[in-house]
């Protein structure tokens, strides 16, 4: 990837920085003093170059983060399009209550063919809106830009109003409509502070409504129909390099096909950029994958714009014909792959192409004359099925060269960082010379840890590696400080990781699909996770180059693996029986047939569990991690047996072993992803990282004997009597990591140190010789393992200092539980 031109501020630290916080600052001390660990730079070397663009964030439409999230509409359902057809529990008046009379209508009346329903309100009635999370958000003295498109044959007078339980938010405004379909404004200015508003349309006569619509004045850069000022400005207080939009999931599921040529609006259809783009009532509402509708007033064009306000690179993906998240269906249609690429090619002419051009002139319609200077493009996301989607990329990616030569497009590696998933798609990828390749895995905070030198062994030639997804499974300060030292391991490696960014970024508290995420918001404030403060220290300060350095470790003292047993399911019954547990010189440590009754069984997880005809039965096919468990947490080198039968359901078994508690363990995950594969995954303090998988799946009504050999940290698995695999879980989660990092802009050196220890580290560190200002400017993130920043508490929150104790070599020590970057100045 070619460096950009474009500078962006790197020192992440202001003047305000020099002050000293002592309550953070070590004392000096000599390089000869008893240390825990050593740091040498060698200054004189050159490691990696770092783009500009190395760290961005990924935006996807899940937990709101749209509508009632980024996207300022306060009005829920503004079109009236909610149907059953996409959520059980939605109709066109979700979100609305009704006074009088009122009715959903979709006929030749509409206001145009993708948005088929409006209402049609009777004389003397009137409709409310109760907005997202506990209402509609004003705030005193700040102004809010109504607007609704109506029609009404006879003259109608619409009341509008904003009140809450209290009464009156602000002074009513009435709009005279008259005719047809038109367009009219209003606007209000708060009389006080809710959270709980409604937002009221009365009519005196029959009239009919559509696109009801409220947005605060204030949005981010001030822009009409914009974003919510507090989450674009965190967004920007990142600095991404670059903004991939608009999914995730969302991209690659729903139908792929053509818009329906019956009457009625084809739902649940996947993201395609042509919905979201021109006048907001002329876009469609659209059924989420993650179980909402979304209505396109965040779409491409307002992705790109975003980008280039936070000066970010806008990275798009689009469908590549092979469904995803679990879906795993590849379309074999030659003409509607067709029809997607010149989608795709379209999508470049309209980020890129001349104002006089198609595409490019819609562009300079919507209020953008000049291109978006698109330069990447990614094709697909976790397809689950390597050959058939590497197929469809290829035609993809000839098209792009062939019109587009300059563009990079990115491939990705499935849904997973191991397994034959992901072996297939970088072999084919490796053999078609890509040049980029996204990895997505959400792993636990051990995980993390362990796996610093990923990419320390990966092709230094290419593909570079788009690290497009990933988190630790947590918001607490344990997460953050695992993903500080795994991105210590992404900088030193980026030679070959060109980008990388977090995910999911955005949460509504009150719908949430997804943990953890970046940023958490309500209809009245927003906070930044522990995850967020990381995020930023990194991203506000980069360097330039990578300056090679090496850190002794901590001794690792990890003994056997230990533990009980455990079964359980996934959305599927299943019996097990002849359960036996023998130690290694074959002695009986457990068992049991189910004769009798389960007491030897605890019950940690969910489900319906019940001793029926000899064997342990778990009923509850809409249960997840329905976990009992038996025997001693102590139990080391053993043999497990289980005999397993699964009923009905989605997936297959789940057997587990060295289980310590409800949130540490192994298991052997058989029939797992909607029953196309199996894996070994060790669960941490409750988060899941994947240590082995396989394509496979598990018949209904087949007894499987299933067996599981421990002895060590060593583990040998079996299937019905033939080996299915083995694995040692030997690597040590190395707590201390560090990478140090050149400013050319500054000339500083950033040391950058994590610490995920829960005692302090007394550090010497040895700068190779090097001429340095005595005192460097620190950036201190230290908090319990267990914290957790909310709306009303941050106790993850960055505190900056000044060090004066620095030299060639120095002793500084680093705080239990931290991060902390020092900016050292070179003579």
């Amino acid at each position: 990837m070619p460096r950009t031109a474009r500078t962006r501020g790197r020192a992440g630290l202001t003047a305000a920085a020099l002050l000293t916080a002592a309550a953070l600052v070590p004392a000096p001390a000599h390089a000869e003093d008893v240390t825990d660990y050593t740091i040498t730079v060698d200054p004189s070397a050159r490691g990696a170059a770092i783009d500009d663009t190395m760290y961005g964030v990924f935006f996807e439409d899940i937990n709101r983060a749209a509508d009632g999230g980024l996207y300022a509409e306060l009005v829920q359902n503004r079109s009236f399009e909610y149907s059953t057809a996409d959520n059980g529990a939605y109709t066109p008046l979700t979100s609305w209550t009704v006074t009088g009379t009122a009715e959903a209508v979709d006929d030749p009346g509409r206001l145009n063919e993708r948005n088929r329903t409006y209402l049609s309100l009777g004389a003397g009635s009137a409709v409310a809106n109760a907005g997202y999370n506990t209402g509609i958000r004003v705030a005193k003295g700040e102004r809010y830009d109504f607007s609704v498109w109506a029609r009404a044959a006879h003259g109608s007078t619409l009341t509008v109003s904003l009140k809450d339980a209290a009464g009156s938010l602000a002074d009513a405004r009435r709009v005279a409509v008259e005719g047809g379909w038109a367009k009219y404004q209003a606007t209000f200015t708060a009389s006080r502070t809710s959270n709980r508003g409604r937002l009221a349309v009365a009519a005196s006569d029959a009239a009919a409504l559509d696109m009801v619509s409220l947005f605060p004045r204030e949005t981010y850069r001030n822009q009409p129909g914009g974003l919510r000022k507090d989450l674009a400005e965190k967004i920007a207080a990142l600095r991404p390099g670059f903004v991939r939009f608009p999914g995730g999931c969302l991209v690659n599921t729903g139908s792929m096909e053509d818009y329906s040529e019956s009457s009625h609006w084809q739902r649940k259809r996947s993201y395609q950029w042509k919905d979201t783009v021109g006048p907001v009532e002329e876009r469609a509402t659209n059924a989420n994958f993650w179980g909402y509708n979304q209505s396109y007033g965040l779409g491409y064009y307002e992705y790109f714009r975003f980008a280039e306000d936070i000066g970010a690179m806008p990275l798009p993906v689009v469908p590549a014909l092979v469904t995803g998240c679990g879906q795993n269906q590849a379309v074999d249609d030659d003409a509607l792959l067709k029809r997607h690429i010149q989608d795709t090619l379209d999508l470049i002419e309209f980020a890129n192409g001349p104002a006089t051009s198609t595409w490019g002139r819609v562009r300079a319609r919507m209020g953008h004359p000049a291109p978006f200077h698109l330069t990447h493009i990614e094709v697909g996301n976790e397809e689950n099925l390597p050959e058939e989607f590497y197929a469809r990329f290829e035609r993809f990616r000839n098209a792009i060269d062939a019109k587009y030569p300059d563009i990079t497009v990115i491939s990705n590696s499935g849904p997973d960082d191991a397994g034959t998933v992901f072996d297939t798609a970088w072999r084919l990828n490796r053999e078609g010379k890509v040049d980029m390749v996204d990895e997505h895995y959400y792993n636990s905070p051990a995980w993390f840890l362990q796996h610093n030198d990923r990419y320390d062994s990966y092709d230094r030639n290419g593909p570079k590696v788009f690290l497009g997804e990933y988190a630790s499974q947590g918001n607490a300060w344990r997460n953050g400080l695992a993903e500080a030292a795994y991105m210590t391991g992404l900088e030193r490696n980026a030679d070959v990781v060109e980008l990388a960014s977090y995910a999911p970024l955005l949460a509504n508290e009150d719908y949430v699909q997804w943990r953890p995420d970046l940023i958490w918001f309500n209809n009245r404030a927003s906070w930044n996770s522990a995850n967020y403060e990381v995020q930023k220290l990194f991203m506000n300060n980069v360097g330039d180059r990578v300056v090679p350095s090496r850190a002794t470790g901590t001794p690792n003292v990890s003994g056997p693996i230990t533990g009980a047993v455990g079964l359980s399911t996934w959305a599927t019954s299943a019996a097990y029986d002849d359960v036996r547990v023998t130690s290694a010189d074959g002695s009986a440590l457990f068992g049991d047939d189910f004769s009798g009754d389960a007491s030897r069984w605890r019950h940690t997880g969910t489900g319906s569990w019940s001793v029926r005809d000899g064997a342990y039965v778990q009923t509850d096919t809409a249960a997840e991690n329905t976990m009992v468990t038996a025997g001693d947490p102590a139990w080391k080198d053993y043999d497990l047996h289980v005999r397993a039968t699964k009923k009905s359901g989605k997936e297959g078994f789940l057997v587990a072993f060295g289980v310590q508690d409800t949130g540490t363990y192994y298991w052997w995950n058989l029939g797992g992803w909607n029953n196309t594969r199996s894996a070994i995954e060790q669960a941490v303090d409750g988060g899941r990282s994947t240590l082995m998988t396989k394509a496979g799946s598990i018949e209904t009504g087949r007894a499987y004997d299933i067996d599981i050999k421990v002895r060590g940290r060593q583990v040998t698995l079996f299937l019905d009597g033939e080996e299915w695999g083995s694995f040692t879980d030997d690597k040590p989660a190395e707590p201390f990591r560090q990478v140090v990092t050149r400013d050319d802009r500054t000339g500083d050196l950033v040391v950058k140190v994590v610490n995920a220890r829960p005692a302090e580290a007394r550090t010497a560190v040895d700068l190779g010789g090097a001429e340095v200002s005595a005192a460097a400017r620190v950036t201190t993130l230290a908090a319990d393992q267990d914290a957790v920043n909310t709306e009303t508490d941050t106790p993850v929150t960055p505190v900056t200092s000044t060090f004066r104790g620095v030299a060639s070599t120095f002793t500084y020590t680093f705080p239990a539980n931290s991060v902390t970057f020092l900016r050292i100045r070179q003579r």
